[in-house]
C-alpha cells in the first residue's frame, strides 16, 4: 500500500547533504493517501485511510522537524507539551496560555456525550500527561491533588536516563494506554506509547507509536512534540538528542482536508531549523516556553485545516 513511504524509509541515510529531505516522508504518505487510500466512514466523519507507516527524523546537530511545507504552530506544541509533562488535564489552563486546540472535546456538550456528566466544562479527564505522570490514580478531577499518587512513569525514564549503569535500558517505556481508564478521558488516547533508547553511550532516541493518525491537523504536532519532548530529556539528563522515530497504524485523512492537502503535496520542503534548550531545570516540571529557542525556521503558508473532535 505505502509503496513511496516504505521507498524513502528503505534507503534513509543520515547524509544531510543528500537530496531527500526527511519531509518528504510525510509528503509521500499523504500522496499514496490520496492515490490509495481506502475511503471509510468513522466516528467522526468519512476518512482515506491506510494501515501502516514508519518515519524516521533525525534530531542531530540541534535539528527539530517541524513541517515547512505549511505553517506549523509550534508554540502552541509546546505549550501542550509542557502541560502534558506536569500532568495537568485542564483545558482552562491550556486556554490562559493561549492554546484552545482541546476546546472542542471539552466543551459539556462533548463531555456529556462521553457520558462524563459529572466533569466540569474543560476538563480533560485522564488522558496522556495524567497517565504519564499519575499512572492508574484514581481520577477525581482536573483540580485536585495528585502528589504523590499513581506511577509517574516520565520520572522514572528520567532517572534510568540519568544513571550511566542503567540508560542502555531496554524498559524505558512510557504508556498513555490504560485500559481501565479510558472511559474517563475526554479522548483515548491517540499516542499510545513511547520507548526511549540510548546508543553509543549518549545518543538518546525516542520511538513512538501512535494508534490513530490524522494526517492533516494531528502529524505535524506528533512529530514536533515528540522531538521536543526528546531534546528536553536528552539536555535534562546529559545526553545528545539523536532520532525520533514515529510508528503510524492507522494512518487517515479526513474528506473535508483532501483538497488542501493537494495544495501541500505540491510544495517542496525547507531545511528544518535548530533548537537550543537555554536552561537546565532542577526539575521536569520547571521548564517554560522561554527555556526553548527555535532558529530559522522558514516554511510555506499556512493551510488552513478544520481540527475535527
Amino acid at each position: 500500500m505505502l509503496k513511496n513511504v516504505v521507498e524513502i524509509n528503505k534507503h534513509k541515510n543520515r547524509d544531510l547533504s543528500q537530496p531527500k529531505h526527511e519531509e518528504y516522508q510525510y509528503l509521500n504518505l499523504i500522496q499514496d493517501l490520496l492515490n490509495e487510500g481506502s475511503m471509510q466512514k468513522g466516528r467522526n466523519g468519512n476518512v482515506k485511510t491506510a494501515i501502516g507507516a514508519a518515519q524516521h527524523y533525525s534530531l542531530e546537530n540541534g535539528k527539530i522537524p517541524i513541517f515547512t511545507t505549511k505553517k506549523t504552530a509550534w508554540k502552541t506544541c509546546l505549550k501542550e507539551l509542557l502541560w502534558f509533562i506536569k500532568g495537568d488535564t485542564s483545558n482552562k489552563r491550556l486556554n490562559d496560555v493561549g492554546v484552545h486546540i482541546w476546546d472542542g472535546n471539552t466543551t459539556r456538550e462533548f463531555l456529556d456525550s462521553r457520558g462524563l456528566q459529572h466533569y466540569e466544562e474543560g476538563d480533560a479527564g485522564s488522558l496522556y500527561g495524567f497517565s504519564w505522570r499519575f499512572w492508574n490514580a484514581p481520577y477525581k478531577g482536573c483540580d485536585a491533588d495528585y502528589s504523590g499518587k499513581g506511577i509517574d512513569q516520565l520520572q522514572n525514564v528520567i532517572n534510568t536516563l540519568k544513571d550511566p549503569e542503567q540508560r542502555t535500558s531496554r524498559r524505558m517505556v512510557i504508556s498513555a494506554w490504560n485500559v481501565e481508564q479510558l472511559d474517563s478521558g475526554c479522548l483515548p488516547p491517540c499516542h499510545v506509547i513511547m520507548q526511549f533508547n540510548v546508543i553509543d553511550g549518549n545518543k538518546l532516541s525516542c520511538c513512538m507509536m501512535q494508534r490513530s493518525v490524522d494526517e492533516g491537523c494531528g502529524a505535524s504536532f506528533n512529530v514536533a512534540s515528540y522531538s521536543f519532548l526528546t531534546h528536553l530529556l536528552a539536555k535534562h539528563c546529559d545526553l545528545e538528542p539523536y532520532e525520533f522515530i514515529h510508528y503510524m497504524n492507522n494512518c487517515h485523512i479526513y474528506e473535508e482536508h483532501l483538497e488542501p492537502l493537494k495544495e501541500q503535496i505540491t510544495r517542496t520542503p525547507h531545511d528544518f531549523p535548530t533548537l537550543t534548550i537555554l536552561n537546565k531545570r532542577d526539575n521536569i516540571n520547571d521548564y517554560t516556553i522561554d527555556d526553548f529557542k527555535v532558529e530559522n525556521y522558514v516554511h510555506e503558508a499556512p493551510i488552513k485545516l478544520k481540527m475535527v473532535a
